[in-house]
């Protein structure tokens, strides 16, 4: 017997599939360890280019369970969509998240765009009972961390 659908409509899946074990994970302990992390991860051709949007996403042990790439701007900014942001953390079971961005100009102070982001991520994490745990700003050589600024 074969079953008639009235209605068209996508099965959607989630899966999330690590390729490494938890004790191979770098473990987060500072935001110099993120940083360290982030950029390794980092395309230095660009990084005085295009600013550009990742996340770092965490265990409740901090280990770090992938980086994904948010978005790519021009030489004044990007778009970092919290519904993706949430659902990448979502999808990997994640329990920490840590956001990064670069500032093509090297300038590591935030902007009032970075402050109201972050913030508006953070209100949404707690939602759905994430933590933030940083947003890095970073340079080729340097960085600047909310948490270390005490304000996270």
């Amino acid at each position: 017997m074969v079953i008639k659908t009235k209605y068209k409509v996508a099965e959607v899946k989630i899966s999330y599939k690590p390729h490494y074990k938890v004790s191979e994970r770098p473990q987060i302990s500072s935001s110099n360890d993120a940083y360290e992390i982030l950029i390794d991860q980092w395309n230095m051709g660009k990084i005085e280019l295009l600013e550009e949007f990742k996340i770092l996403l965490t265990n409740r042990r901090n280990r770090v369970l992938g980086i994904l790439g948010i978005s790519q701007g021009g030489l004044s900014g990007t778009v970092a969509d919290p519904k993706v942001i949430f659902s990448a953390a979502l999808k990997s079971c994640a329990s920490g998240i840590i956001l990064a961005h670069n500032h093509p100009s090297g300038e590591l102070n935030p902007s009032k765009e970075d402050i109201a982001l972050t913030t508006k991520i953070k209100t949404g994490a707690e939602l759905l009972d994430l933590k933030v745990l940083d947003h890095l700003i970073i340079s080729k050589d340097s960085f600047y961390s909310f948490a270390d600024e005490g304000m996270m």
